[in-house]
Formats: C-alpha cells, sequence, structure tokens
C-alpha cells in the first residue's frame, strides 16, 4: 500500500512550529491565551524589551498566528487561533506523559500563574523562583527569524 504524504501540508506546519521554537514566543502565545494584550503588557509580563516583544510578535504574524488591531495610538495582540493555546498544552503533556491526561479545570488556563513567582504546582514545567537560568532582557539576544 502507498501512502501519498504530498497531501498533508508539511511546509506550512514546518512555518509554524519554526515560529513556535522560541521559548519567549511560546510566553507570548500563553500570555496571549489570557486575551488581547499590548507590546508594552507583554513587555512587562515577560521581562523582556519592548524592541524584543515586537520582533518576536513579528515573527508570530507573519506565521498567521497572531492577529493585530489598532487600539488608538497602541496595537492591541491576540492569538488567531484559538486552539493555539491546546497545542502548546498538548507539547507539554509529551514532557510529562505521567501527569495523566489533562489538568484542565475547565476553567480559564491562568497563565500567569506560570510566573516565577508563582508554584503551579506537580506536573508542570514551571521552575520555583531562583531554580532557572536567569533570561537576558537585552536586544542582542532577540535573534527572531523563523527561518
Amino acid at each position: 500500500m502507498t501512502i501519498n504524504y504530498d497531501m498533508h501540508q508539511h511546509d506550512d506546519v514546518a512555518l509554524v512550529f519554526r515560529a513556535l521554537a522560541e521559548p519567549a514566543r511560546l510566553s507570548l502565545v500563553h500570555c496571549l491565551a489570557d486575551g488581547p494584550h499590548r507590546v508594552g503588557e507583554l513587555s512587562t509580563h515577560l521581562g523582556l524589551a519592548q524592541s524584543t516583544v515586537s520582533a518576536h510578535l513579528a515573527v508570530l504574524r507573519s506565521a498567521g498566528l497572531v492577529a493585530a488591531a489598532p487600539d488608538g495610538r497602541a496595537t492591541l495582540y491576540r492569538l488567531a487561533h484559538p486552539g493555539l493555546d491546546d497545542l502548546l498544552h498538548a507539547g507539554e503533556r509529551l514532557l510529562t506523559p505521567d501527569a495523566g491526561g489533562s489538568q484542565d479545570d475547565g476553567g480559564p488556563h491562568g497563565h500567569h500563574a506560570g510566573h516565577p513567582l508563582q508554584d503551579r504546582g506537580p506536573g508542570t514545567l514551571a521552575e520555583p523562583a531562583g531554580s532557572g537560568p536567569a533570561r537576558s532582557t537585552s536586544d542582542s539576544s532577540a535573534t527572531v527569524r523563523a527561518s
């Protein structure tokens, strides 16, 4: 039996995964899953320079993962696909197979609960405060090309 792999959109899917293959962009997706945000708000949440956040958002937008709308003099960013957050959670479950399925309680995802100042509980990927490597906030760490 011959399987036709040409019917799959591997090139397009690879573009999506390349855009997500940066921890800061994954963090941006988690923040945007809580609702629309401006660059300044995302910068504060993530501890990254606004220019770095803007560059990461540009990569996510070019992959079709994030949408933008004017909001006065600012721009409001949101997830273009509501299921994107579920994709990230599926990836996390791959790393914690002993978690036994979804830990979603049906309520809001509360992704800011994973902030280093808060404990997300057993079976999650969040590190306790002070246990992970320091994250640079300089623009020199923002190589954000998706290719």
